[in-house]
């Protein structure tokens, strides 16, 4: 004689899935946006390390990041999103909108044959995010508590 299985519960085990899944996507893009804007902080904290008046010819070292003139390159960084990138995805982008953030980071002709060395202010200040697990932590505080609250 066959037997049967009789399953009770599965509507609510599918909505606390459901509310789980939910509560992690949110928290995901919490954490996304959180850091971000320490990211932000971050590069614009790089772009205090050394300072000059305007006009006079002492920029940083090549390989250090820019010195601040104006404040216009550090007052330009900016945080777009954070914005859906696929299922339990949020990608958010933080760098300079002024013209010249890409070559100071980079390198690169600026002119008359004249080629700036790299002044990497953007990547130094991620990778130090990363090291010190700043960053790991913000998405570890986030999903624990998220994952808390379905106790």
């Amino acid at each position: 004689m066959a037997g049967s299985v009789h399953i009770t519960g599965l509507a609510q085990f599918n909505a606390a899935m459901q509310g789980l899944e939910r509560d992690l996507q949110r928290a995901t893009r919490v954490a996304t946006a959180h850091a971000a804007h320490l990211a932000e902080a971050a590069i614009k904290q790089m772009l205090t390390t050394s300072s000059h008046p305007k006009g006079t010819p002492t920029p940083s070292a090549p390989g250090d990041p820019p010195s601040l003139v104006t404040g216009t390159l550090r007052r330009s960084i900016k945080v777009v999103g954070p914005v859906p990138a696929g299922f339990g995805r949020w990608v958010a982008q933080v760098g300079p909108t002024a013209v010249y953030g890409r070559v100071q980071e980079l390198g690169g002709p600026v002119g008359r044959g004249v080629e700036l060395p790299p002044r990497p202010y953007v990547q130094p200040a991620y990778e130090r995010l990363v090291t010190t697990g700043q960053i790991g932590a913000v998405y570890h505080r986030a999903w624990r508590t998220a994952l808390a609250a379905h106790h």
